[in-house]
């Protein structure tokens, strides 16, 4: 699932082609095209990310809301536009550009009311400036559930994913099964602020780099990362080979469903 740099990518980018102009809105698919009838030929006043949710403003009551899931995927292209291909669910054509979304969880119109309530439901996002972390601290420092799994829960947290939540914890040396009420305040914070500059990086080169500066393959002479996620990272996907600080095997576990990844010897328990 993209984490939530994604989302404000996509939102950035949508905001630059289409804001501010007419667009024409369907849906080839079929299944969004009574919601995309009410929106075609509209303005798009703005787009904008909470968390992995990506939202399309119209005007009033006129919010088309997507999430992305496991599944979807948005493809960019210059116009011409082309013949449809595949189940799209959402086509958006500006002046220069058309954007084709398909496979998501969801897509659809909500009225303010509703994408506010949609937005109460979520935690802070650490890539919004109107974020408030110590809404998230009040519900992690009384929790008896573990920071892995708080770093997760969207009502918690908005936006953080596998991939950010095993690096941030790793570069704070906190084993993933912590109970939140045992983080404490200053640690807390300092995952917060890197959470914030870690997912703003990823949200301007496209890809989630974690690793400091002197732990780079240009500085230890290693061989850079190989495989689709691209970017460096410390642990996540990284399970039995050797800690890039330590050399102790990475440990994998379950949880909730989702795999951990950390170091037994850099996160002692």
């Amino acid at each position: 699932m993209p984490e939530g740099h994604t989302l404000h990518r996509l939102a950035r980018l949508h905001q630059h082609r289409y804001a501010g102009a007419r667009v024409r809105v369907a849906s080839p698919q079929g299944r969004f095209a009574a919601s995309a009838s009410v929106v075609d030929g509209a303005v798009l006043e703005r787009a904008e990310a909470h968390g992995k949710h990506l939202f399309h403003f119209y005007g009033p009551d006129r919010v088309v809301h997507v999430h992305l899931g496991l599944y979807g995927t948005f493809t960019e292209a210059e116009l011409p536009v082309a013949e449809p291909r595949g189940q799209v669910r959402m086509r958006v054509v500006g002046g220069t550009h058309w954007t084709d979304l398909r496979g998501p969880t969801a897509c659809e119109l909500l009225t303010d009311v509703e994408v506010a309530a949609l937005r109460d439901r979520l935690g802070p996002d650490p890539l919004r400036s109107d974020a408030d972390p110590d809404r998230a601290w009040r519900r992690i420092s009384r929790s008896r559930t573990s920071i892995a799994a708080l770093l997760m829960d969207q009502k918690v947290l908005a936006g953080v994913g596998n991939v950010y939540r095993a690096e941030v914890l790793f570069r704070h040396g906190v084993p993933p099964r912590t109970p939140g009420r045992e983080l404490g305040a200053d640690r807390w914070e300092r995952i917060w602020t890197d959470l914030v500059e870690l997912m703003a990086d990823g949200v301007r080169v496209g890809r989630i780099d974690t690793v400091r500066p002197e732990h780079t393959p240009e500085a230890t002479g290693r061989a850079p990362r190989q495989d689709r996620h691209g970017g460096e990272v410390y642990v996540y996907r990284r399970a039995g080979q050797p800690c890039l600080l330590c050399g102790t095997e990475v440990a994998t576990a379950d949880l909730s469903g989702r795999k951990l990844y950390w170091c037994p010897t850099c996160q002692p328990g």
